[in-house]
């Protein structure tokens, strides 16, 4: 329930509503409009490259050495998201902050990104989409990705005065995510009716399993 609603301090009660899709609490790290086919994959670690696993000491012996690795990194970032794009994909889900080199070349291949998604999040887009985390860093990166989700929709939603993303996923299952934008004149207000909800969703889920039963 919490990765399913959305509170908004400041507003009315009667301004609450119901979107469809998901609503991610943060705004875009890298924004481009896009429409068509929209890819979605979902990351959990930087797509910058390293030289060094973290438990292998990386020597450089020089200045030259130093900047050939940097154009390594370069070269290799580019690489990853140029194939992301040959494969359609609009949207990038990460669930850990990615480096600038990242932001750079995903808004030139026009790549939307969002970054520091909890981990309650990533679980619930794999259950709705059904797909796992994207890993590029094998010894192919020009095949095709097999791990990416459609989004009919995905867009910047201001609640209040908080930039949200707002995507609208075609569902794998029978589950069909929606949103519920709780609204209220102080953040106290709206805790007692998103628990007053969520209890009452708790019944009916349990009164359904009965019925079942």
């Amino acid at each position: 329930f919490a990765e399913l609603h959305a509170a908004v301090p400041g507003l009315p009660i009667a301004s609450s509503r119901v979107l469809p899709g998901l609503v991610l609490r943060r705004d875009f790290a890298a924004y481009c409009p896009a429409g068509g086919d929209l890819r979605v994959v979902l990351v959990t670690e930087p797509l910058r490259p390293v030289l060094a696993a973290p438990s292998v000491e990386f020597v450089v012996d020089s200045e030259d050495q130093y900047q050939a690795s940097l154009q390594w990194i370069t070269r290799r970032t580019e690489a990853v998201m140029k194939h992301l794009q040959s494969n359609n994909v609009k949207l990038l889900l990460s669930s850990v902050k990615q480096e600038e080199i990242v932001i750079y070349y995903a808004k030139l291949h026009g790549i939307s990104v969002v970054e520091c998604l909890s981990s309650e999040e990533v679980a619930l887009i794999s259950e709705i989409t059904g797909i796992s985390p994207y890993a590029p860093f094998g010894d192919n990166i020009q095949g095709e990705i097999t791990e990416t989700a459609v989004a009919m929709f995905f867009q910047p939603l201001l609640l209040g005065s908080k930039r949200c993303v707002h995507i609208g996923f075609t569902s794998m299952c029978t589950f069909q995510p929606h949103c519920l934008i709780l609204c209220g004149p102080v953040d106290g207000v709206i805790e007692q009716h998103a628990a007053a909800l969520q209890g009452a969703f708790t019944m009916l889920e349990q009164l359904f399993k009965t019925v079942d039963q």
